[in-house]
This record gives C-alpha cells, structure tokens and sequence, in this order.
C-alpha cells in the first residue's frame, strides 16, 4: 500500500512538472521588437493625429500606421519616438487599440515619453523629442494598424 501512495505521489510530482515546462514555454515566446513612431498631432480642446512608423521583429521589418484621437490638446507638433514592443507572439499583436493619459508642454522642441498597452497585453514604451507647440492634458486613444 505504501507504494501506491509513493506512485500517486510520483505521478502528480511529474504532471506539475509537465505542467511547469509546459507554462514556462508558452511564456518565454512572448518577445520584444524595436518601434519608431512619428506622429503629427494638432487641436483645440478635441485633437486629431496620424502618423507612420514600422516595427522590427524577428528579423524582419514591418510599416505601421497610427491614428488617434485626443480631448484636453491645444496646439501642433510632430513627435519622433523609438522603443520597444514587448509581449508580442507575432507581429499581428502590435495592431489595436491603445488608451493614455497624459499631460505636458512643448514650445518649439521637447522630450517625450509614452507607455501604452493594447488588449493583447502589448507594451509600448517609446520614448523620444517633440518639437512644435502643445499644451496637453489629454486622454487619448491610439489606433495602430499593420500597412
């Protein structure tokens, strides 16, 4: 009977483990690409954007579009960003919806730094100079799209 037990014991110690190998794979393919956004943004109160840009992933490069909406803009400027993308399985997952919130000033050039994820759990951290006139309290809503 004691070495029943030790069987069970054995077999539930090797399903973990199968279990464990299994989650540990599915997370390490989540993977990081380099992004390089330039997005021209203009309003009073109610802004609009749109701009450009391409993601390099696995070795590979890819043209990306963007397009937003913002509430709380005044002004006009242009911002060149660089970063990365993390947590994406493929490319496909850059595309989609991105929400922030946040405020700041640009008179002529300045720095700017965003943070953004979509619902795929993708992680925008772009940081980078924008230059123009924008004084900014704004909630914003980003769309990007594969070109």
């Amino acid at each position: 009977m004691l070495s029943f037990q030790r069987l069970i014991g054995a077999g539930a110690a090797a399903v973990a483990a199968v279990v464990m190998l299994m989650s540990a794979t599915a997370t390490s393919r989540a993977e990081t690409g380099n992004v390089r956004l330039v997005i021209t943004k203009a309003g009073f109160i109610v802004g609009v954007g749109g701009g450009h840009g391409t993601l390099h992933f696995k070795g590979k490069t890819y043209r990306l579009g963007v397009s937003g909406v913002s509430a709380g803009t005044i002004g006009v400027a242009t911002a060149d960003l660089r970063g990365t993308a993390s947590n994406l399985q493929t490319a496909a997952d850059i595309a989609g919806g991105y929400t922030a919130i946040s405020g700041g000033i640009a008179v002529a050039a300045g720095g700017k730094g965003v943070l953004l994820q979509n619902a795929r759990g993708v992680v925008l951290d772009l940081h980078g100079v924008q230059a123009g006139f924008e004084l900014s309290f704004s909630i914003s809503g980003v769309t990007i799209s594969l070109q």
